[in-house]
């Protein structure tokens, strides 16, 4: 009888026994547990992805605050209150303090499958609310100092804090309201913000008596979904609110202001935009890739600092109010605005140029300047993926016509300029448009117009109600003065302004 290498008898060796299949079941937690691990809405996605179906995780007092895909969230919604009428849809609580309820929808996977995945996904975010409550003191005083080192300038300093560099814009929501403090927490839930949960995309802090949330992203990252959030949370606690256009971290002291300025201009239960054009916004309108092209030509002649220079000075509307947000002097601000007026060859002191700037520094992906080196390399090299767009010249900017046919054909021009500016009569139209060329400043421009401040200041409240728009917005006063301009004729002038008599009415003084 002969044996095998280990002693043992030839004859009594068998085949090796067939591994045990892995249990789909364990499979399923092991990848909900990754995914919890990372945030709520990566968890819902991926109990999306194993139901192959959607997912949505529904609060009571705020709505869908994660679904997948993102136009689920609705139909979460309406399971959730009434559980019985969808029969065919797996609906779990998850049993946290705010009462959410998970809601799967159904797809190619056995019913028993996804009951299994939808009991495990709520599990697992009973586990993570549970965590969330157990740290949010901690939690809410952080970001109520990292809110104070933005506030301050030290933009460098709250990444260090949150461990997290990758965010280098922000969009800032300031709301008030007498449910502040509900607000609050239900905001806190649904944002579920906690750094020890996967890193804080939005801070949310009570600054006195106002609600603060700063959803933090890329240059052109995507924060529609907090800008939901925060709507859906204005409305059902009827807060106002405003909101600022997304800004660098180093200019948000000017993106707060802007929030504030919005801020006033709403109404109980909407949160009014900054830059609230909308669609007829002419970074809706103009196509990004022509837009941005455009932008790079003609800020190709500066540097990242004489960018944020100018965009500073430009959004805040004068030197001194952009000096504490560069972190610099007065007199270097002025400095810097010399020297790209002297590189881009026109006078800063334009309002068009100053409108065509603003707009150039908003476009969407603005390539760099393009390093020495790199410039003189002949055409034919190849260019790597992500690197900057060469173009063969700066553009200079010309202030005819306002709005550069680079970007909008004559004829559309004037059909976007017409039909944003349509609600405003010969009166309104006047008025406003020698108020933006005075770069929104009252007391020239009622001086221009022989109108007492007063007057003009009524005549531009009116003018924002008919339009719908906060015209403190340097952003928003940009398109109106380009679309003013482009559709001015002639008779647009001071002089023909409509008089009627009366102290109001007096005439241009000669």
């Amino acid at each position: 009888m002969t044996t095998g290498g280990a002693g043992r008898p030839q004859h009594l060796a068998g085949p090796a026994p067939t591994p045990a299949a892995p249990d789909p079941a364990s499979q399923w937690v092991q990848r909900l547990t990754r995914a919890a691990a990372r945030s709520g809405a990566v968890l819902i996605a991926e109990a999306a992805a194993l139901a192959d179906g959607w997912a949505a995780l529904v609060d009571p007092s705020v709505g869908a605050v994660h679904s997948t895909p993102r136009t689920a969230g609705p139909d979460g919604e309406r399971a959730a209150a009434h559980p019985q009428a969808h029969p065919h849809l797996t609906v779990r609580h998850v049993g946290d303090a705010s009462g959410s309820v998970l809601v799967v929808g159904p797809g190619r996977a056995p019913c028993a499958h996804v009951a299994l995945i939808a009991q495990a996904t709520a599990d697992l975010l009973r586990v993570r609310a549970r965590r969330a409550d157990d740290v949010r003191g901690t939690e809410q005083r952080l970001h109520a100092a990292v809110l104070n080192l933005l506030l301050h300038g030290q933009h460098a300093l709250a990444a260090s804090v949150l461990g997290d560099g990758t965010a280098t814009h922000a969009t800032v929501y300031r709301l008030t309201g007498r449910t502040v403090h509900a607000a609050y927490q239900a905001l806190w839930r649904a944002a579920q913000p906690g750094a020890f949960l996967g890193g804080p995309r939005m801070l949310v802090c009570l600054d006195g008596t106002e609600l603060v949330a700063v959803a933090r992203h890329g240059a052109h990252g995507d924060h529609t979904s907090a800008r939901t959030l925060v709507a859906r949370i204005a409305e059902r606690h009827q807060l106002t609110g405003g909101a600022a256009e997304p800004a660098p971290l180093d200019m948000f002291a000017t993106a707060w202001s802007e929030a504030g300025a919005a801020r006033h201009s709403a109404t109980a239960g909407r949160l009014a935009a900054a830059s609230g054009l909308g669609a007829d916004g002419l970074l809706r309108v103009v196509p990004d890739d022509r837009l941005g092209a455009w932008s790079a030509a003609v800020l190709r002649p500066l540097d990242r600092e004489q960018r944020r220079t100018l965009e500073a000075w430009l959004r805040s509307g004068s030197a001194l109010t952009a000096a504490p947000a560069l972190d610099v002097s007065e007199g270097t601000v002025r400095a810097r605005l010399r020297t790209a007026a002297g590189l881009l060859a026109v006078d800063l002191d334009h309002p068009t140029v100053q409108a065509q700037l603003l707009l150039a520094l908003r476009a969407p992906a603005a390539p760099l300047p393009v390093p020495a080196q790199a410039a003189s390399a002949p055409a034919t090299a190849p260019v790597l993926p992500g690197a900057p767009l060469r173009t063969t010249a700066p553009t200079r900017l010309r202030t005819d016509p306002p709005l550069p046919t680079d970007l909008l054909g004559p004829q559309d021009a004037a059909r976007w300029a017409s039909g944003l500016l349509e609600p405003l009569d010969t009166r309104f139209r006047i008025t406003l448009r020698c108020w933006l060329r005075h770069r929104g400043r009252t007391a020239p421009a009622a001086a221009e117009l022989g109108l007492h401040r007063s007057t003009l200041t009524a005549w531009l409240a009116e003018c924002g109600k008919l339009l719908d728009l906060e015209l403190s917005s340097a952003t928003i006063r940009t398109e109106l003065h380009l679309a003013a301009e482009t559709i001015a004729t002639p008779a647009d002038t001071p002089a023909a302004l409509p008089r009627r008599g009366g102290r109001t009415y007096r005439g241009v003084q000669r």
